[in-house]
């Protein structure tokens, strides 16, 4: 009888919010919250799910197949991908998740559960390849956003697979690279509104992709990766007012993530400078993509005032959490700031090696 467990942390985006659907590339870090899934053999036919912290049970024949998939079961649709990737369940467990990776706050723990359950199929089973970071990443993304036709990206599998911190090109062909392993003063907050991530990504990903089509048509030669942000005025004079600011963010964006790039691959990090371009980055995010929220935009105002160098909303918007930089030693000055300001929760958050098994034993 085997007892695995798998833990999966969550992830924060640094760099390049609303950038991965238009191909251009992304900074984001696994953070030291997680899901931890312990599964236990129980020799019968079916998976008994308890999610304790959502009070739920779900119970899953191991020979399912999915011929049709319910909106976001992710339960479901890995068991689909894994499957056509060689990983066939032939036993039941008994599985106990938890978590301690705040619900709908834009730090990922949907794809922080989705892929501890990965990890733990797959080393419970086996697959036609290695278990490698970039191997169940890949699995992550086709089984939420592939399998569902969902818009989302592939930032959150990537960052949760390979952990640390992560320069995602999102751009085909797809690559990735470790930029660091370490981040001092980082600070996570949750505001306690609930995001709103499928209509609004829609939507902007709808609306940047519009902007950019019509700069083509009239620029044959407009390449958005090749693009600078002094770009933005000679093209913008052919789109609509209302897709302007879509362009603007696009082009912005990656000029700042550019930049806080270089930071991170000098020997040492400078943690005012970083700050420096997630201040601007967000500026983009507040004003341009108008993706905040009061409450958002009153704990970032509040980090600023307590002496942070940085703080941007991450994710899609709408809601969710902020992420902060600052020095450490003024940390908790900060996190009191923000809880001040109206946060439901703010703490210090330290950089995660990535999903992993912390346990495979015969019991």
């Amino acid at each position: 009888m085997k007892k695995i467990t798998s833990l999966a942390p969550g992830r924060t985006c640094l760099f390049g919010d609303h950038q991965d659907y238009l191909g251009l590339p992304v900074i984001a870090c696994a953070i030291d919250r997680n899901i931890k899934l312990t599964a236990e053999q129980n020799n019968t036919n079916t998976f008994v799910i308890n999610m304790i912290d959502i009070n739920e049970v779900r119970i899953i024949d191991i020979h399912a197949t999915f011929e049709k998939l319910e909106p976001r079961d992710y339960f479901a649709s890995s068991l689909r991908v894994l499957r056509r990737n060689g990983c066939i369940p032939t036993t039941g467990y008994n599985i106990t998740i938890t978590g301690d990776i705040p619900i709908n706050s834009g730090t990922s723990s949907s794809s922080a559960l989705l892929m501890a359950w990965i990890r733990f199929l797959i080393e419970a089973f086996g697959a036609n390849e290695e278990a490698t970071p970039d191997f169940i990443a890949k699995m992550g993304y086709a089984s939420e956003v592939l399998e569902h036709g969902e818009p989302g990206g592939m930032m959150d599998h990537f960052s949760i697979g390979a952990g640390n911190i992560v320069y995602i090109n999102t751009k085909e062909p797809f690559s990735y690279k470790c930029i660091g392993t370490e981040l001092k003063g980082l600070i996570t907050g949750v505001s306690g509104v609930p995001k709103e991530t499928i209509g609004l990504i829609g939507e902007l990903k709808g609306n940047a992709l519009m902007a950019i089509a019509i700069v083509k048509q009239q620029y044959p030669d407009f390449d958005l990766n090749a693009s600078q942000i002094e770009d933005i005025d000679q093209y913008k004079n052919c789109l609509p007012d209302r897709l302007i600011p879509f362009f603007e963010a696009a082009l912005k964006n990656y000029h700042y993530t550019k930049e806080a790039l270089k930071e991170f691959e000098k020997p040492v990090l400078d943690l005012k400078k970083i700050g420096f371009w997630m201040n601007q980055h967000h500026e983009v995010l507040r004003d341009l993509l108008k993706i905040t929220v009061p409450r958002i935009d009153d704990m970032i105002n509040a980090a600023l005032r307590a002496g942070a160098y940085g703080a941007k909303i991450v994710g899609s918007g709408g809601g969710g959490s902020i992420v902060v930089i600052a020095d450490p030693k003024n940390e908790t000055a900060v996190i009191e700031a923000i809880l001040k300001a109206g946060a439901q929760e703010a703490y210090g958050v330290s950089v995660d090696p990535g999903v992993r098994i912390i346990e495979n034993i015969e019991i």
